[in-house]
């Protein structure tokens, strides 16, 4: 990614992490901005929302109003008995900015960042004719974020250092004279009561190299050095029991600095390569925008640039890159809303840089399987696990029924209550749906300790909880759940004159995510070869599921009934879910339903008035590939890329939309994307390795290597005029497959540690072992 220009804004600025510390560097010539992050530092506190007395009680009664058709009491009941206030939530503030000032100006500036390496770098001629360098890049390998400024002259660097707070508790201090130390509190008053958050101390560290250093009132002055090596530092006390975590940052500045930025780099790029480079990804097009800048390419793709599909992998790649620079299996919280980065902007509204389950946080982790990071979903996987253990605590305080439940959102302190408005807090399968992540992870890895230790356990608990929470429909005789919501979508449940309800019983994604988590504990139970009478009672419910449903508009019905949309236009799609990520919904094994979701996804694109966002573009292209027209997927793409992204790439939400009150950066969208590429060149959800399930036109000529498939497989391909040329698919373990492309399909029985290679054919022409 290259520019040629300054970063005037964090919006123009460039990513950088390593699963702990963010940051976002934007300036130019004579200054620059490190935004820096902590994926721990969130303001509020854990607390527990009691709910009411009886609560089995009083739901049935609240059902009942529903069931007799009286939407206007129940919706009355649910806000007196399901709709906590809002407490102390908080929100994942920034952590700090580290300001440099630059006594230079000068010309040819170039700023890149090297996906491949993970490395930041600037370059530009000084007024004195200096080629001057900048290479930062945050290390995994040692936890810091490491900065080498230095020109092809010595004594060419001179500069000023200082670090600004970003709330009302920070302070920064002076230890020697090359050494900025601070101390800061996640407070804010929008999402918690001001008083309550995460510590976290930190520091930057100067290493000189010729010239001066010395300090001056907040300040570190160095001049006419020769280099300057930055090395920046920080912890918090989120989760910890003792003092421990203050002296963290001190001894990883001093190892740091011990190694030196040489060895930093090696170790850095050694590190990061193992995950980047398992994956490649060629999609043919012209050459000739390559050398164009990115911000330069993302504008005549706006116009309607159709040839640069260089562009649009190097969007895949993005992703790919984000993932691992934000989510490390040994990061301590998964990406939030923003990712590990964040501007503010969201943190100054209703919205907060928080764990949304109904598609943002799920949409956050899409990619990663299928691109080969299965480590970097590890720490999902650990936080649906503490979000279980939360949420026992709101199945019984507001249901009264055992296992656990989660809501519309979840925070670093394990939230599990319903939200406090019920037009989008009940919705009562958000942490199912984030649970459905276990589930993912066993099925592309067929790790069964893993199965066995955290997916089926967590599984179970949920099972449980819906087996207890749910009830039988008195008219269709159907187990359906309720009152919940089809995020964040309304309907008229009789003339619209007599206005839009949000709560229902059984809407049609709540009926998917159930489906799919009683098959999965049922045959997780079979294979472990335990709890069964857990089985049987599994078994039974899943006969009494309701079916998924047509409307009267050739649409897949998005309620249990078939309501009036009174929000056509709305940016969510739920029940899109039976479709991508599930498997309910194939052209190949249920067309009449795979028809009506194609014409769900037409009536919601052609609304005028559609809320455009980055992510509602990424589920259009998702859908469309799952149905196997990628020339349409592809169009979304390119709208995502080019008219849903800042000029750095990243992804956001337009104003207007969800109280929106400019382009507000959501990071879901880049995810998303990067999924919906990854898609269109593989698919293996309905039970076979589908290759090239969606290509589009545009993309005649490509290859990929590293796509990882479901059953522990990985695959290649290469294709010419849009026909496959070759296949290699390699089993890492036993698996019995079909492999498709086009309309020819082969049978494979795969062995562990062997390699197939097939021709545009399918036809097999060598079996290699590994």
């Amino acid at each position: 990614m290259t520019y040629t220009q300054p970063a005037a804004s964090w919006k123009q600025g460039l990513p950088l992490g390593n699963g702990q510390l963010g940051a976002v560097l934007h300036g130019g010539i004579d200054s620059e901005i490190w935004n820096m992050t902590e994926v721990t530092f969130w303001s509020g506190k854990p607390e527990r929302f009691g709910g009411s007395a009886d609560p089995k009680e009083k739901l049935a009664v609240m059902r009942e109003a529903f069931f007799n058709g009286d939407y206007v009491l129940g919706d009355r009941l649910a806000a007196e008995q399901l709709e906590p206030e809002k407490g102390n939530f908080g929100t994942n503030l920034s952590l700090c900015d580290v300001l440099i000032s630059y006594r230079d100006d000068g010309n040819e500036l170039v700023r890149e960042l090297d996906l491949e390496n993970a490395v930041g770098t600037v370059t530009y001629r000084s007024s004195t004719g200096v080629k001057m360098q900048r290479e930062t890049f945050a290390t995994h390998a040692d936890g810091v974020l490491v900065s080498r400024i230095k020109g092809d002259k010595g004594g060419s660097v001179s500069l000023t250092l200082r670090i600004q707070g970003r709330t009302n508790t920070f302070d920064a201090w002076l230890e020697g004279q090359d050494k900025l130390a601070f101390r800061t509190q996640a407070t804010e008053t929008i999402h918690s009561d001001g008083t309550c958050g995460v510590w976290s101390e930190g520091g930057l560290k100067a290493a000189v190299t010729g010239g001066q250093v010395y300090g001056e009132a907040d300040a570190i002055v160095i001049e006419e050095a020769d280099e300057v090596v930055l090395y920046f530092a920080a912890a918090t006390d989120y989760g910890r029991k003792d003092d421990g975590w203050k002296a963290e940052c001190t001894a990883q500045l001093e190892s740091a600095e011990a190694k030196g930025f040489e060895r930093l780099l090696r170790d850095h790029i050694a590190d990061y390569q193992a995950l980047f480079g398992r994956v490649s990804l060629d999609l043919g097009g012209s050459d000739v925008f390559a050398a164009l800048p990115t911000d330069e390419r993302v504008r005549r793709l706006r116009a309607g640039e159709a040839e640069d599909n260089g562009l649009i992998a190097l969007f895949y790649q993005y992703g790919r890159y984000l993932t691992i620079a934000g989510s490390r299996e040994d990061s301590r919280l998964p990406l939030h809303l923003q990712g590990i980065w964040n501007d503010g902007e969201a943190n100054a509204m209703a919205w907060s840089c928080d764990y949304h389950l109904d598609v943002n946080t799920e949409m956050n982790y899409y990619p990663t399987e299928v691109s080969n990071l299965a480590d970097c979903h590890v720490p999902l996987m650990n936080y649906i696990e503490q979000l279980a253990e939360a949420g026992r605590s709101a199945a019984e305080d507001f249901y009264g029924c055992e296992g656990w439940v989660a809501h519309v959102f979840s925070n670093a302190w394990g939230f599990a209550a319903p939200g406090w408005g019920r037009s989008w807090g009940l919705n009562v399968t958000g942490g199912l749906w984030i649970a459905t992540h276990l589930k993912e992870h066993y099925e592309y890895s067929l790790d069964r300790e893993f199965l066995s230790r955290q997916a089926y356990p967590v599984m179970k608990e949920a099972a449980l909880f819906f087996l207890d929470y749910m009830t039988i429909h008195p008219q269709y005789g159907w187990l359906v759940t309720g009152p919940s919501t089809s995020p964040e979508n309304s309907f008229y449940p009789g003339p619209s004159e007599q206005g839009e309800q949000q709560l229902s019983m059984g809407s049609t994604m709540d009926q998917m995510l159930v489906r799919d988590l009683f098959v999965f504990v049922l045959e997780s139970a079979e294979l472990l070869a335990t709890d069964e009478e857990l089985q049987q009672r599994l078994s039974a419910a899943i006969e009494l599921l309701p079916p998924l449903q047509i409307g009267k508009r050739g649409q897949l019905q998005e309620w249990l009934e078939d309501y009036e949309e009174a929000q056509p236009q709305h940016r969510h799609f739920s029940h899109m879910y039976g479709v991508y990520p599930g498997n309910l919904i194939t052209p190949g094994g249920t067309p009449e339903l795979a028809g009506a979701m194609r014409q769900t996804l037409l009536g919601r694109m052609l609304v005028d008035e559609l809320e455009d966002i980055e992510f509602t573009a990424a589920l259009f292209a998702l859908g469309f590939s799952r149905l196997h027209d990628g020339n349409q997927a592809v169009k979304h793409v390119r709208h995502l890329i080019g008219e849903l992204c800042f000029d750095n790439l990243l992804s956001y939400s337009k104003p207007g939309v969800a109280g929106a009150e400019t382009n507000i950066f959501v990071i879901d969208g880049n995810f998303g994307g990067t999924a919906a590429i990854a898609d269109m060149l593989l698919q293996s959800h309905a039970g076979s390795i589908h290759l090239l399930p969606a290509l589009p036109a545009d993309w005649s000529d490509g290859s990929y290597r590293g796509l990882r498939a479901k059953g522990n497989a990985e695959a290649a391909a290469s294709w010419k005029d849009g026909r496959l040329a070759e296949a290699v698919i390699t089993a890492y373990s036993d698996l019995e497959t079909v492999v498709k492309c086009g309309d020819r399909q082969v049978k494979l029985r795969l062995e562990a540690g062997k390699r197939y290679r097939l021709d545009g054919q399918l036809e097999l022409i060598v079996i290699e072992t590994l």
